[in-house]
């Protein structure tokens, strides 16, 4: 099960003011699952008002509501391997999104499997964590003992040209459990908790649902 206060310590960071973004890339898609443009940028480098809409984008996924919304898959040590998705994710997180030909094996990944019959934008968030130590009664003590690296990717329909709407589901990458990596999940999010589509990214990322 996801603790929610893990989800809201990555949250509370996701504003102007406190963001540790790196960078940000993506693409959109048309309705066939075809590339009709990518980007990769310097998330830094964005005007404060891009920086607030894409923090809003990221921040959907650990925002949504834990284990109804949002819910926690894992990997198998067969899914784990070379060519599986959790390698390409982990390269990924590992270069902080600056390959372009990673960036587009994922792409095309998405648009093979993402069915969907309009255009939408898929965009992927990398960010480091220093992840302050704390006491029982969680009063900060010091410096950090751990970094935490992730990815947040966000499947959006376009509320116009080239312009995401609210994300319908996306994922965070790896899981942030105990306040602490766990490379061997990741957290799925779908807006409609009702008719939870996580079976779409699951099977796009390769991964089990935790019972």
């Amino acid at each position: 099960m996801i603790n929610r206060e893990d989800m809201m310590e990555l949250t509370r960071r996701m504003t102007l003011s406190r963001t540790s973004f790196t960078r940000i890339a993506g693409c959109y898609m048309d309705g066939n699952g075809e590339i009709d443009g990518t980007f990769n940028t310097n998330f830094l480098k964005l005007s404060g008002k891009e920086k607030g809409k894409n923090l809003a984008l990221a921040k959907t996924v650990p925002y949504g509501r834990t284990n109804e919304q949002l819910k926690e898959y894992f990997f198998e040590k067969g899914q784990t391997g070379p060519g599986s998705m959790w390698q390409l994710l982990m390269a990924m997180k590992g270069c902080g999104l600056k390959n372009d030909a990673l960036m587009e094996t994922f792409y095309e990944l998405a648009g093979e499997r993402y069915e969907k019959k309009e255009p939408y934008a898929l965009f992927v968030f990398h960010d480091r964590y220093d992840v302050p130590v704390k006491a029982e009664d969680k009063e900060r003590l010091g410096e950090s003992e751990e970094v935490y690296e992730y990815l947040i990717c966000v499947f959006c329909p376009l509320a116009g040209e080239y312009e995401p709407g609210l994300p319908e589901c996306g994922f965070l990458f790896p899981s942030f459990s105990r306040r602490s990596a766990d490379l061997s999940r990741v957290l799925i999010y779908d807006e409609d908790a009702a008719h939870f589509r996580g079976k779409i990214l699951q099977e796009l990322l390769g991964c089990q649902f935790c019972l």
